[in-house]
């Protein structure tokens, strides 16, 4: 069975993991340094977000040169560094893969303003003329996801299309330039022994002939699916640029890719895990559900819907860079963490794929930041009317009673640490039996060596009244409770619990793993 099919992966944002070389931005040589952290906890397997050469308009999602390192994350030889030392830890490392857009700073672009209208250096990119009798209104009526117009006007009159920022103009995959750079950009990293991608905006690089107006939608700097409607995502052509990319894979037996999809029809989505697609696609369901036996039930019928007619497992994920942390989602305080407790050993005992956002095993929750700390690009385009993402992407606390706690030899980080946080460090945690990081050591113990976990189906169960339970082929029955009320065990050996059970009950807000 290939490695990843039952994997837990672990997503490094780079700038808040780890800062080895004391600038108060995480960094490569942080995340090696951390490498025990990883292997103690138990995943298998990280996803690291993109280190590549970039101005940083969107914290690195904008590529100047997706063949190299940002020196201010290291160089070529400390990522090689990493690369074996985290293969010699048994972890294997897949890295993040932007192909829908470039940075602004790119050569392509430079050499696109420079060549003007008609030139071969344009066709990479989507430059249109404007409408209007002067040319002077974009060519077409779509919306940033950042906020504002998605078309810049550069002097000489033309636009060009840019779905997030205009630091990250849109490359057009109609050109065959544009796919070969990709397959060598995927090589280069694959030939350095890399385990896979994470493809950012996989529902991106495909845009409808002649780019026509789509129905006018808000946008509120999300990458919902909007449906058919918008024209901007999610277009047949799509694929193609998949298939190409699933056979540069091909040639390196045993990697993978997962596409971030935010595509919500079950039927839409299944199409990107065909046989020759993607290995994986995130499925949002359960990051976006509501915390109610209802959405939370619903959220994973759609979710093994979309996979059973595939190749591909369900890939489960409550967290990540670009949402409010599930903490926070589920109420926040005290009441926030308990429920995170549960959702965690919800996530892992389905059966498939879980990506675990670094933090979600210290049970970190957004943090307010105040305004002038603000530097998602979010903020300013929408006229700071949206926060942005920043309240998600606070450094990880590893040890101390002061920030940064551990994360950087400097009180200060890239975003500011709040104070009252020495019980969320890793060090606190690591001491407690009782805290979070203790239940995620627990559980991902248990899920990689317990024969309860065996199979790939899952069988629902009758469950009291705002409860789900539901068992494993192998054995294992998850019971999630939540209702207002304590709710009996099932029947069997108690695995793992989020709460305390004794005397035989569960807790409101609370799960537990059974081996029946």
């Amino acid at each position: 069975m290939s490695w990843w099919r039952e994997a837990v992966f672990y997503q490094v944002y780079i700038r808040s993991f780890a800062d080895g070389n004391g600038d108060g931005v995480g960094d490569l040589a942080g995340i090696r340094a951390r490498l025990p952290h990883l292997v103690e906890l138990g995943i298998d397997a990280l996803w690291i977000t993109p280190f590549y050469p970039s101005p940083m308009a969107d914290h690195g999602y904008d590529v100047a040169d997706p063949r190299d390192v940002e020196p201010a994350f290291g160089d070529l030889a400390e990522f090689d560094a990493l690369l074996a030392e985290a293969h010699a830890a048994g972890l294997r490392v897949t890295i993040d893969l932007v192909p829908n857009h470039s940075s602004h700073q790119h050569e392509w672009f430079a050499a696109a303003l420079a060549a003007g209208p008609g030139s071969p250096e344009r066709a990479r990119y989507l430059f249109r003329d404007g409408r209007g009798p002067d040319g002077s209104e974009p060519p077409n009526n779509w919306p940033s996801v950042f906020g504002g117009s998605a078309w810049s006007r550069v002097p000489d009159g033309q636009w060009y299309l840019h779905i997030f920022a205009p630091e990250q103009p849109d490359l057009d995959f109609t050109d065959a330039e544009v796919l070969a750079d990709l397959e060598t950009t995927m090589r280069f990293w694959l030939a350095r022994g890399v385990d896979g991608f994470r493809i950012d905006v996989a529902h991106g690089m495909a845009k409808p002939d002649g780019l026509p107006d789509m129905q006018p939608m808000e946008d509120t700097g999300l990458l919902d699916d909007h449906g058919p409607g918008d024209h901007r995502f999610d277009q047949d052509g799509v694929h193609e640029v998949h298939r190409r990319i699933r056979a540069v894979l091909d040639e390196h037996p045993g990697t993978m890719a997962v596409g971030e999809v935010w595509v919500s029809d079950d039927e839409r989505l299944a199409q990107y895990l065909r046989p020759d697609e993607l290995q994986l696609a995130f499925n949002f369901k359960l990051l976006t559900a509501d915390w109610s036996a209802d959405d939370l039930r619903d959220a994973v019928v759609h979710s093994l819907a979309t996979v059973s007619g595939t190749p591909a497992p369900a890939c489960w994920v409550l967290s990540n860079h670009d949402r409010p942390r599930h903490v926070t989602r589920y109420g926040g305080g005290e009441l926030g963490t308990r429920r995170a407790r549960a959702a965690a050993l919800l996530q892992l005992a389905l059966p498939g794929v879980a990506y675990v956002y670094n933090g979600d095993e210290l049970g970190m929750p957004d943090v307010d930041l105040p305004d002038e700390a603000l530097q998602d690009p979010i903020w300013e385009r929408s006229g700071h009317a949206e926060r942005g993402r920043d309240a998600c992407r606070i450094p990880v606390p590893w040890s101390g009673t002061a920030p940064s706690y551990g994360f950087s030899d400097r009180p200060d980080s890239w975003l500011p640490m709040p104070e009252g946080w020495a019980a969320l460090t890793v060090e606190a945690q690591a001491a407690d039996r009782g805290s979070m990081l203790s239940l995620y050591r627990s559980a991902l113990a248990l899920r990689r060596t317990s024969s309860a976990f065996a199979g790939d189906a899952l069988q629902w169960l009758p469950a009291p009244e705002g409860c789900l339970a539901f068992r494993r082929p192998g054995g294992l029955v998850c019971l999630l409770n939540l209702s207002a009320r304590a709710v009996r065990l099932p029947e069997g050996e108690v695995l793992l619990a989020s709460a305390d059970v004794t005397g035989g009950v569960l807790p409101a807000d609370a799960a537990v793993w059974v081996r029946a």
